[in-house]
């Protein structure tokens, strides 16, 4: 691999992340009890559970077509919003976290075993996974929000509290 694609490689894995330019995606939801994730502070449209579950949505989405696949995209924005406010139980929480993990890990995945620059469809490689790593970096800031706003800020690693 040339430098240039080792640092674009690189480039796009921060940015799945976050790293860089806000807490990593992956601390957003650590800490977070379960019985809180179902709250939805006065005149805020989401949960921290449904903005997980709308990222866990997309990123598995990204995932199919990232792997050739042509997964069909709902009628409607209410149709990446799967499931209720809250979950049901700690594992239901715990097992969405695991989720929204290891959706991350797949997309690192994909982003290091294939050229960026092919297209699979209307997009190269490169550009669906930056689009959905600003589709995540836009949701972080959200559950950032959400958590301040519940009392549930900063999460354990610290993150940045400014």
């Amino acid at each position: 691999m040339s430098n240039n694609l080792k640092i674009l490689d690189r480039t796009v894995s921060r940015a799945l992340l976050g790293q860089g330019a806000h807490v990593e995606a992956t601390d957003i939801v650590a800490g977070v009890d379960w019985k809180l994730s179902g709250t939805r502070p006065n005149g805020a449209p989401h949960s921290l559970f449904q903005l997980l579950n709308h990222i866990i949505y997309w990123q598995d989405w990204a995932v199919k077509w990232l792997d050739g696949n042509k997964p069909s995209i709902p009628a409607h924005a209410s149709g990446s919003w799967p499931g209720k406010p809250g979950p049901a139980s700690r594992k239901e929480w715990e097992r969405a976290v695991r989720r929204f993990l290891k959706g991350l890990e797949e997309l690192q995945h994909r982003c290091r075993e294939a050229d960026l620059f092919a297209r699979p469809g209307k997009k190269s490689r490169l550009e669906m996974l930056h689009t959905i790593a600003s589709h995540n970096s836009y949701h972080v800031g959200q559950i950032v929000l959400l958590r301040q706003m519940l009392g549930a800020w900063p999460p354990p690693s610290g993150g940045l509290t400014w």
